[in-house]
């Protein structure tokens, strides 16, 4: 630290969105490019903790006083090296992580914690600007093959990491672009997919090859498989949409929000595959108060929906810190993203109980107001049922593991009781089964897949002995 009272004297600044009435005609990146002088400024708020919580609160356990300190001084080319010391795609997690690291700052408990997402954003996209992100030179040649199924963030670390170790790794993807809900799930107004493409040219030119548009289990053989490789990862996400059994679910115009974002990422990319679901001029409700629920209100709000309506059962979440209670761990609160300042409603505590519908289409949401204990552990009602006008529904309440596929069981792997890969190596020798990311642990942060990925490509390499 050049500047040990920087906290006291630098106030908590974020680089500001474009105007809101300008970035909903679009589908380009909300925020702006983070100016060197901002992340540099920010960076002097870290106070170098002798117990860096923010780094154990990071799945991938960044070291970020590290790099904080030295973006202070200006060492860009350093900082950058401190960065991709532990992480894959920076660019990736500093879009879209929520930050459990900040959550963790020690400036949490009594003041606002250090910008570190975006000082990490400034550190890689300096390092892409100055040319200084390159492909890495490779390990001494293994001789061993390696098949890595999903090109998600884990896929991706995982490929990357088993690739600079000197194997020959193949990674297989089902779509026909490479990435993942990255590519095909997170709009592009939250992470612009020249960001990915950028990073594939890295992994390509490092000697990673890609299999796109080919579906391990229905196109390709995974006996075959098995016998063309030394080892697999399955890096295959959890992308099971969980349910909602209410009557009037079959009425058409109720949809799982991964179906309508991935058809809007299609269109928006140009790609074919049959008419996407449009919100354009419909009155929209989405179940659900998550991330998923958040793109899909900024995707109905581009497409010029006539009404957006975003409905949580949960209890509505406070809008003030209490550090002492939860601090270093993430605490529940009011968080809202770029898209709920353009537009559209939020609501808490109401509960579906039934779709209405005529003529086969469904027309509104039956909805009965709750109340929480002061535990939260309890509901009840709080009044009487009354109907939400929609005629599209988008059901954005959760997943629930790994979609049906034949693929696990050819492997020998095992499913849990939340339809989740069971960790370990799969039964199937001499080629054993890996696996990494949301298959294992269920929808999850972007950071704790790219953590597992990396982890997974350890495994890999104490198996063949490297």
């Amino acid at each position: 630290m050049t500047e040990p009272s920087g906290f006291l004297q630098i106030r908590r600044r974020i680089a500001p969105y474009r105007p809101a009435d300008e970035r909903i005609r679009d589908h380009r990146d909300v925020g702006r490019p983070v100016d060197g002088g901002l992340a540099r400024e920010q960076a002097r708020r870290c106070m170098d903790c002798g117990v860096p919580f923010c780094q154990h609160g990071c799945p991938l356990h960044n070291v970020i006083p590290d790099w904080n300190d030295l973006v202070e001084r200006a060492r860009w080319r350093e900082a950058l090296d401190r960065l991709h010391a532990t992480n894959n795609f920076p660019e990736f997690t500093g879009k879209l992580c929520p930050a459990p690291c900040e959550e963790a700052c020690v400036l949490s408990l009594n003041d606002e914690p250090v910008t570190i997402k975006q000082v990490e954003m400034a550190i890689v996209e300096h390092g892409f600007d100055q040319g200084w992100v390159r492909p890495a030179a490779r390990a001494v040649a293994t001789g061993r093959r390696v098949a890595v199924i999903g090109s998600g963030p884990a896929g991706l670390a995982a490929a990357q990491q088993l690739t600079r170790s000197g194997h020959r790794v193949t990674v297989f993807e089902r779509d026909p672009l490479a990435g993942g809900l990255l590519r095909f799930g997170i709009p592009d107004f939250k992470l612009e997919k020249r960001l990915i493409d950028r990073r594939l040219e890295q992994l390509m030119a490092e000697g990673t090859r890609f299999e796109t548009g080919v579906d391990v289990g229905r196109d390709l053989d995974p006996e075959r498989m098995r016998a063309q490789h030394d080892a697999i990862v399955l890096a295959t996400g959890a992308q099971r949409h969980r349910e909602l059994d209410l009557p009037g679910r079959c009425l058409s115009g109720i949809v799982p929000a991964l179906r309508y974002l991935s058809g809007r990422n299609r269109d928006v990319a140009g790609l074919t595959g049959g008419p996407a679901i449009s919100a354009r001029d419909r009155h929209v409700v989405i179940l659900g108060g998550g991330d998923t629920s958040a793109d899909c209100l900024g995707n109905a709000l581009r497409e010029a929906a006539l009404s957006v309506r975003e409905v949580a059962h949960g209890p509505t979440p406070p809008s003030r810190r209490t550090p002492l209670r939860t601090w270093p761990q993430w605490p529940a609160l009011l968080r809202s993203h770029a898209v709920h300042d353009e537009g559209g409603e939020r609501r808490w505590q109401l509960e579906p109980i039934a779709f209405e519908g005529a003529k086969g289409r469904v027309t509104g949401v039956r909805m009965v107001p709750m109340e929480f204990t002061e535990a939260r552990a309890h509901t009840r009602p709080a009044g009487d049922p009354f109907t939400l006008e929609a005629d599209l529904v988008l059901l954005a309440v959760g997943f629930d593991g790994v979609e049906r596929d034949p693929l696990y069981e050819a492997l020998g792997v095992e499913l849990t009781a939340s339809h989740t890969v069971s960790e370990g190596r799969g039964a199937n020798r001499p080629c054993p089964v890996f696996a990494a990311g949301d298959c294992v642990r269920g929808a999850d942060l972007i950071v704790t897949a790219i953590a597992d990925g990396r982890a997974a490509a350890e495994r890999v390499n104490r198996w063949v002995g490297v």
